[in-house]
C-alpha cells in the first residue's frame, strides 16, 4: 500500500475501499492490527515524540483523519488519495464485519453511549456481532478484561487521544485474539445520536469540522491546533521544531 510522510508520520494513500478490503484481507490471515488514526491533532501531541511515532509508523495503516492533513500533503505536493474519517471506516468495518463473522467490543464514550451506539449499529448492520460494550469511565484494567472475557476479534476504543493510543499499544499483545484494534474518538456519540452529524454537503466540502466546532463550541481551543499544524506545514518548519 502506497504511503506518504507528513511531519515524519506515515500516512495510506488509500480508499475507503481498497483499506476495508486489505483489512479484512489481514484479519482472514490472523493479522493482529492497529489502525492508527492520523490528524493534525495527533501530529501536534506527538511528532517531538519518536518514541511514538516509531510505534505509529510501524503500524500497516495510518488513515488520513482530518482536512488539515489533506492540506498538509498538498502543500507537501504528497499524494493522498481521499479523506478518510475515522467513523466513516468505522462503519465500513462495521459492515464487513457480519461477512467474516467477526465479534466486536466497544469501549469509551461516557455512560450508556456505547450501548445506545450497540443498538444503533446492530439497527443498521443486521449482521453484525457487537459481543460486548464499556464506557470510558470504568478502570483501564476492568475494560481490558471486559474485552478479554468476550474474545471479540474487533475492538473500538473511543476514549479520546491519546488515551485511546496508549490504551492499545499497552493491551494489544494481551488480547492475541483481537485481530483489529482502532481509537474511534468521539464517533460514539455521533453513532449514538447523542451529537448530531453534519448533513453531507458538509462534509463534501471539508466543513465538518466547523459544523462540530458550532455543536460544542468547547473544542475552540483544540481546533487552535489546526491551525498551527498549517502554520508550520506552510513555511516548513517541522524540521526546526523537531530539533528543539
Amino acid at each position: 500500500m502506497n504511503k506518504e510522510e507528513i511531519f515524519g508520520f506515515k500516512v495510506c494513500s488509500t480508499t475507503y475501499e481498497e483499506i476495508t478490503k486489505n483489512i479484512f484481507k489481514d484479519f482472514e490471515a490472523k493479522e493482529q492490527l492497529f489502525i492508527v488514526n492520523i490528524n493534525p491533532e495527533i501530529v501536534m501531541k506527538n511528532y517531538k515524540n519518536p518514541e511514538m511515532k516509531q510505534i505509529f509508523n510501524k503500524q500497516k495503516y495510518q488513515i488520513p483523519d482530518g482536512i488539515g492533513i489533506l492540506l498538509a500533503a498538498k502543500l507537501k505536493r504528497k499524494y493522498i488519495k481521499e479523506r478518510i474519517t475515522g467513523i466513516d471506516l468505522m462503519n465500513c468495518i462495521c459492515k464487513q464485519s457480519g461477512e467474516y463473522n467477526a465479534k466486536i467490543f466497544i469501549y469509551g464514550a461516557k455512560p450508556g453511549i456505547a450501548e445506545r451506539a450497540k443498538k444503533e449499529l446492530e439497527n443498521i448492520y443486521p449482521k453484525i456481532q457487537i459481543v460486548g460494550t464499556s464506557n470510558g469511565y470504568v478502570e483501564e484494567v476492568r475494560a481490558y478484561e471486559e474485552i478479554k472475557k468476550s474474545k471479540a476479534d474487533i475492538v473500538f476504543v473511543a476514549t479520546g487521544s491519546p488515551k485511546q493510543e496508549n490504551f492499545i499499544i499497552k493491551y494489544k499483545e494481551k488480547l492475541p485474539e483481537a485481530k483489529i484494534f482502532m481509537g474511534v474518538g468521539g464517533s460514539l456519540d455521533v453513532i449514538s445520536k447523542n451529537i448530531k452529524r453534519a448533513p453531507k454537503w458538509i462534509i463534501q466540502l471539508n466543513l465538518e469540522w466547523l459544523y462540530r466546532l458550532l455543536q460544542e463550541p468547547k473544542r475552540f481551543f483544540r481546533q487552535l491546533k489546526l491551525i498551527k499544524f498549517l502554520w508550520i506545514a506552510l513555511w516548513n518548519k517541522e524540521e526546526k521544531n523537531e530539533k528543539n
